[in-house]
């Protein structure tokens, strides 16, 4: 497949059909809206998202986009952190509300250093009120399926663990309770490529095992491509996702996919959907003096024209 290297992204908001499949999360016309000295200042508009229940198999979406386009507001959305200025958020077809629990991995180390590893993944349980012996042998298991058995009795801080440990230490905390939907917020970022590579591995691993729902955020296009069976895309000023793109390399991802050359083929594909967008957010910011997001004309700027170029804007790419 020739890649479209003069595409130009859409100033409208990409459509998810709903099709017979049930439905897992949806945001529907989400408007993020705030106050600033300068007036309102319009950080999300008209933005939707769904993500359907695939029969046999988990759903891993990606989200990328631009710095400020709003990507990790859409996970705080979907946990329940916040709550957007107008829209609807559906959780298998219901009403998200704040005490319904979607665990989240965050960037940040989010253990708590005065408690063992084992303590540290127990603790929804605890909370729960199951009792020690039940909970920790339950933690246990899982401990054991993210690599960390024999770390279990030591403090879940640095230089203790390394960044690695401390990351499977939240991830582990989040599968304890058997969740359906995972949410991660640039997990791997603050990690070493070596140790974010095994990072990967580990979690499409257990993703494969347990059939999860994932949104995972990330800056990283590789890894993107590598982990998603869906990546969306979003452009800012205001925050809306504008394309949808399929990941055709099957549901196990072994390492030497890296070298493919259709996988590098849609690294760059995506980086040049990524610079457009960039270029359309910088263009919104200057039309709106920042305050408002009303549609403005396509950017002019074009990449060299390279293979078949399409006749209008993609809105959802299979490769």
């Amino acid at each position: 497949m020739a890649i479209p290297y003069d595409w130009h992204p859409s100033n409208t908001p990409v459509e998810f059909e709903n099709t017979d499949l049930p439905d897992i999360i949806e945001l529907k016309n989400i408007l993020q809206i705030y106050e600033t000295k300068k007036g309102p200042f319009t950080v999300i508009k008209d933005l939707n998202f769904l993500v359907e229940d695939k029969p046999n198999q988990g759903q891993f979406v990606v989200i990328l986009g631009t710095s400020g386009c709003g990507k990790s507001t859409v996970l705080r959305y979907i946990a329940a952190l916040q709550q957007p200025t107008s829209g609807d958020i559906l959780i298998k077809g219901k009403a998200q509300f704040p005490d319904f629990y979607i665990p989240m991995v965050f960037q940040k180390y989010s253990s708590l250093e005065n408690r063992s590893v084992l303590d540290n993944v127990a603790l929804g349980l605890e909370i729960a009120g199951e009792s020690k012996k039940v909970r920790h042998e339950k933690a246990m298991a899982i401990i054991k399926k993210v690599g960390l058995l024999g770390h279990e009795k030591k403090y879940a801080k640095y230089p203790n663990l390394s960044g690695g440990q401390l990351q499977r230490v939240a991830i582990a905390r989040c599968l304890l309770t058997n969740p359906d939907i995972l949410l991660m917020d640039e997990p791997f970022g603050a990690l070493d490529s070596h140790t974010r590579f095994m990072m990967q591995e580990l979690l499409a691993k257990l993703w494969l095992e347990l059939q999860l729902t994932c949104i995972f955020v990330t800056h990283d296009i590789p890894e993107a491509v590598f982990l998603a069976d869906e990546i969306v895309l979003m452009r800012s000023n205001p925050g809306q996702i504008v394309e949808r793109i399929e990941v055709p390399f099957g549901l196990e991802r072994p390492k030497e996919l890296k070298r493919n050359k259709k996988f590098t083929d849609m690294v760059f594909y995506i980086e040049d959907r990524l610079t457009k967008l960039g270029e359309l957010g910088l263009a919104s910011a200057k039309a709106t003096d920042n305050t408002t997001s009303p549609p403005v004309p396509e950017p002019e700027s074009k990449l060299p024209a390279a293979g078949e170029l399409p006749s209008q804007p993609m809105k959802r790419s299979k490769w």
